[in-house]
């Protein structure tokens, strides 16, 4: 993920979208501007107040912002979710969805030792809008695994495992039922793990992993798949850690990356000061290592877990009373 590289100046797109999507993108900025870290942000607009506004949810300037930026980051759209974000992987093609889950102080996780990867393929499989249709009798939808899509996250995974010293990584599929997507899939992951001879692979039915990742999570270190259960599984490994608002992500292509927190854009409690940004901020930390600034990483995700530590300054949903600003504020305080 790490693609070395510093410079005196990084143009980052920042799309903060709808709902509290600009509640966390602001905070961010805030902790960022504390670095000595020269950010220049071209700002895009993006998802339901867009579409009202221009008619679209994704507007042609907007994925010029992104094309033409070191990084992204994006902050949380609604309803138009779709249309933004999966149109914006694809344009990038940003093939690699990375979310961790790692458990926290204060934080309800169901254990304290938690921490992996799912590396999630972004392009094809089941999830890939457009490939649906109408039928006389209801609707059919497409699942397409290709050799190329699959051969390229499953290394992917296994060079991520071998660059920050994991020693296994767990395939996952269906392939008991379906035997020529999923099976080509299995088949793909050992021929690829033969190049790691040094990590251990093993391979799991997703509904047993479903499964593991209650009983057994401290077991995963990374977690490789398709689409839509990728998706699904980094939902429930969110769940293990106190919830999404603390699940940052990655979508990795060779031509750019974007970086969101894995909530939505929860209209509930939008403009309140209720959202807690952590996973915003998370997702800024895999943005600089993915520039290559990991001492600026480090130092905010030092700052992030002080805060939950101490659990002096945190928001509802982890059993405090603070708001979002005041967070980034204590983040930026440990920071200075």
């Amino acid at each position: 993920m790490n693609t070395s590289k510093t410079k005196d100046k990084y143009k980052i797109a920042v799309i903060p979208g709808d709902g509290i999507g600009k509640e966390v993108m602001e905070a961010t900025i805030l902790v960022l501007d504390s670095l000595n870290i020269d950010f220049d942000y071209v700002y895009g607009e993006a998802g339901d107040e867009c579409l009202e506004k221009n008619g679209t949810a994704l507007p042609d300037e907007t994925i010029e912002i992104v094309r033409n930026a070191d990084a992204c980051l994006f902050g949380a759209a609604g309803e138009t979710a779709a249309d933004v974000i999966v149109r914006l992987r694809q344009e990038m093609k940003m093939f690699a969805n990375l979310r961790p889950v790692k458990s926290y102080p204060n934080t309800h996780a169901l254990s304290n030792d938690i921490d992996f990867m799912i590396v999630r393929e972004n392009t094809e499989g089941l999830y890939i809008a457009d490939k649906e249709e109408m039928t006389e009798e209801g609707a059919i939808a497409k699942r397409i695994i290709t050799r190329e899509a699959e051969e390229r996250i499953i290394d992917y995974a296994f060079k991520y495992a071998t660059e920050n010293n994991k020693s296994k990584v767990t395939g996952v599929h269906k392939a008991n039922v379906l035997k020529k997507s999923d099976g080509l899939f299995k088949e793909i992951f050992y021929e690829v793990g033969e190049r790691y001879p040094d990590i251990e692979k093993e391979d799991f039915y997703v509904d047993a992993t479903a499964m593991y990742l209650i009983t057994q999570p401290q077991n995963f270190e990374v977690i490789v798949t398709t689409n839509l259960f990728g998706d699904i599984l980094s939902d429930e490994g969110a769940g293990l850690v106190g919830g999404l608002g603390l699940i940052p992500s990655a979508n990795i292509g060779n031509d750019g990356a974007l970086f969101e927190p894995v909530h939505g854009s929860a209209p509930d409690i939008a403009g309140k000061g209720l959202a807690n940004p952590i996973a915003m901020m998370l997702s800024a930390v895999m943005m600089l290592r993915y520039l290559g600034e990991n001492e600026a990483a480090d130092k905010l995700d030092d700052a992030i877990l002080r805060v939950l530590t101490e659990a002096n300054v945190l928001t509802g949903d982890l059993g405090g009373s603070s708001t979002t600003m005041e967070v980034a504020n204590e983040i930026k305080r440990l920071m200075d």
